[in-house]
C-alpha cells in the first residue's frame, strides 16, 4: 500500500469518532477529530508513492493519528493555516504571471484552436 487517504483514517475504532481533514499536503495531513469522544488536534504522515507501509503513526499495520497535545495545538493549527493561504497566494500569483506573459498567451491560443479540427475528425 502507497499513500493512505488520511480521510479514511479510523483507528482505533473504540477511540476516533468524527474525522475532519483540514490540511492535506500529500505527504501529510492535519485533521481535527473526536478521540474519545473530545476534539482534538491529529496529524499524521500519509505515506508516498512508493511506500509499502501505511504512512505514520501506525498500531499493528493499521494507520493512526498522532494526537497534537492541547499545549501544541494552537500553534500547529495557527502555522498550518498559514501554509494554506501561502499556498494559495502562490497559485494566484502564479496565475497572474502567467496572465501577464502576453506571448505565451498567444502561443496557448494558437495550440487550442489548432486543436479544434482535431475532435470533428470521425471518418478514418
Amino acid at each position: 500500500m502507497a499513500y493512505i487517504d488520511p480521510r479514511t483514517v479510523d483507528s482505533p475504532k473504540s477511540r476516533i469518532g468524527r474525522v475532519e481533514v483540514k490540511h492535506n499536503h500529500g505527504e501529510w495531513a492535519l485533521a481535527e477529530l473526536d478521540w474519545d469522544g473530545e476534539p482534538v488536534l491529529g496529524i499524521r504522515w500519509n505515506g508516498d508513492e512508493g511506500d509499502s507501509g501505511v504512512g505514520s503513526p501506525q498500531s499493528r499495520g493499521h494507520p493512526t493519528w498522532f494526537i497534537v497535545p492541547d499545549e501544541l495545538a494552537e500553534a500547529v493549527r495557527k502555522r498550518v493555516d498559514r501554509l494554506g493561504k501561502a499556498g494559495r497566494d502562490e497559485v494566484a500569483e502564479g496565475y497572474r504571471a502567467m496572465a501577464r506573459d502576453r506571448e505565451r498567451e498567444r502561443e496557448a491560443d494558437d495550440w487550442t484552436e489548432g486543436l479544434i479540427g482535431d475532435g470533428g475528425d470521425t471518418e478514418g
